[in-house]
């Protein structure tokens, strides 16, 4: 081989190929990164009697965990529920349900049947997040797999080849085919730089072209893995048309369908069977008995020996006395709640911003999807609702729940319509991947976190140039939010994460907040 690249060459060109997530696997295998660590394991003191009250602010799911894990210790824990539910942002919508969208509050009204849900919030687990799956094991959730890419599901932009759908399989086989092409042959440039040896190249090479299914010459003229225009079973097949890369790079949605199953969706995605909210089911059967429902907080005054807690329930003010206090109350939100809290505590509240995020589901008078080989999965389209998501639940029932729209990050577009023109604007959206969807779909419900009673908003946003990483004040700012008040005081939540928007980072947080009381209970015991 008369080319090579260097080891921190080809990590730097995969990770702009492949995603994080190859990246950080390639540089684990090579030494040059570490490894993923492993799930927390909580060794708490046991108090044995010596009970001390925790208020916590929010049923969301940290907050269940505080309630779930001190509980066991000895803690007499109660939590304050702003809302008629526990969750937060784990929202399973189902027959009846309400959705509290202020100026627009909606109930669904799905056939009430097991299968006819829509996981309006929280809706998928990577197989990595260790924490949340173990406490689905130890309270008893059962889980299946959820389908996150599947290469018989469409795409669609009217910039490319004239705004018909292809299958995701028609796509992702051509633009690996002449990726592969342009990486094979730049492989045997002569200006590229060592240290590969020989072998390596040769097999590195090798894993190129198998990637792109080139012919012997390093030329990509299609490929059966897109199936076949006909035959294939009992007769030999005949290979498709090749798609030509200039058309593919008529849309901008390659980047989402070449990694798809990167990142935190590089995993075994999974979901509860019957609902996300089935998690919340589990924290409740243990500390159901602790919830006040639509107690809203109206002040938090930290002590030098604990913390009060006023709160409005049924039209009376109350007032709670507690040790310590974990809030998991969008820090947006506590802002304008009475507080005595210190004025850097209260800029590292501030600074925090909310992403935008908007869904919305239709019932589908039949599974038309099915009759199209696709099971589960995702389309894609380049018009604002973005995606449509096919149910795993009710495989061959004669109805289902399809999401007609997920824009997350821009979801004010929707947000800001009526609710007759979210839908209308969902129908002729989905009418391009499928053009009698008018007609097959129908029981709409929308739902904008920005509107969201007791929400407004969605997961935790740190910071504001993203691609360039943390700035030095926002390390500090956050490292000052997450300190506890006093010693009594703990934010906690996936705002009070590096990664929010994933349940697993609302559980560490906790898991992190409760360690931290931990050291300090040990040490006015000792």
């Amino acid at each position: 081989m008369a080319g090579f690249v260097t080891r921190r060459e080809f990590l730097n060109l995969l990770g702009t190929t492949g995603g994080t997530a190859a990246t950080l696997r390639a540089g684990a295998a090579l030494g040059l990164l570490p490894g993923t660590a492993a799930s927390a394991n909580l060794d708490l003191l046991n108090l044995a009697g010596n009970s001390r009250k925790v208020a916590i602010l929010g049923g969301g799911i940290s907050g269940l965990t505080v309630a779930y894990e001190l509980g066991k210790r000895g803690y007499d824990c109660e939590i304050l529920e702003a809302s008629h539910r526990c969750g937060g942002r784990i929202f399973t919508v189902r027959h009846g349900d309400l959705i509290d969208e202020i100026g627009n509050r909606q109930y669904c009204e799905f056939d009430d049947e097991p299968h006819m849900y829509f996981n309006a919030g929280a809706a998928r687990i990577p197989s990595t997040h260790r924490n949340l799956l173990a406490y689905c094991k130890e309270l008893g959730v059962e889980l299946e797999i959820f389908i996150n890419e599947n290469k018989t599901s469409l795409v669609q932009d009217d910039a490319m080849l004239g705004g018909k759908p292809i299958r995701n399989i028609d796509y992702t086989t051509n633009m690996r085919g002449f990726m592969a092409e342009l990486m094979a042959k730049a492989m045997t440039a002569e200006e590229m730089n060592s240290p590969f040896s020989e072998s390596e190249a040769e097999t590195l090479l090798g894993m190129i072209r198998d990637f792109g299914d080139l012919s012997e010459d390093d030329v990509y003229r299609g490929s059966f893995r897109a199936g076949y225009a006909e035959g294939g079973f009992l007769k030999h097949g005949v290979q498709n048309d090749m798609i030509a890369f200039r058309d593919l790079l008529q849309t901008r949605l390659g980047r989402q369908l070449m990694g798809a199953n990167e990142g935190d969706t590089g995993p075994i995605l999974l979901q509860p069977k019957g609902g996300m909210d089935k998690i919340i089911e589990g924290f409740l059967r243990q500390v159901g008995d602790r919830v006040k429902y639509r107690a809203m907080v109206a002040g938090v005054q930290v002590r030098d020996n604990g913390v009060e807690i006023s709160y409005d329930q049924d039209g009376v003010r109350h007032t709670m006395q507690a040790d310590y206090c974990f809030n998991c109350i969008p820090t947006h939100l506590m802002v304008g709640i009475d507080h005595n809290f210190p004025s850097d505590y209260v800029r590292a509240m501030k600074y925090v911003r909310r992403g935008e995020a908007y869904k919305a589901a239709f019932q589908a008078r039949t599974r038309f999807w099915e009759d199209m080989d696709i099971y589960g999965g995702i389309s894609w389209m380049n018009n604002p609702s973005r995606q449509i998501w096919y149910p795993t639940a009710g495989i061959h029932q004669q109805k289902g729940v399809v999401l007609g729209a997920y824009d997350y990050g821009g979801g004010m577009y929707h947000t800001k319509m009526t609710q007759a023109e979210r839908i209308e604007a969902h129908l002729s959206d989905g009418e391009k991947l499928h053009p009698d969807y008018r007609n097959l779909v129908e029981k709409p419900i929308t739902i904008a976190w920005h509107r969201m009673n007791h929400m407004l908003g969605c997961s935790a946003r740190w910071q504001r140039s993203f691609g360039r990483g943390w700035t030095h004040e926002e390390e500090e700012l956050y490292h000052r939010l997450q300190q506890p008040v006093n010693g009594r005081h703990y934010f906690i939540g996936d705002q009070v994460s590096m990664h929010s928007a994933w349940q697993e980072s609302a559980v560490m947080s906790a898991q992190w907040a409760m360690s931290d009381l931990d050291q300090r209970v040990r040490a006015e015991t000792a």
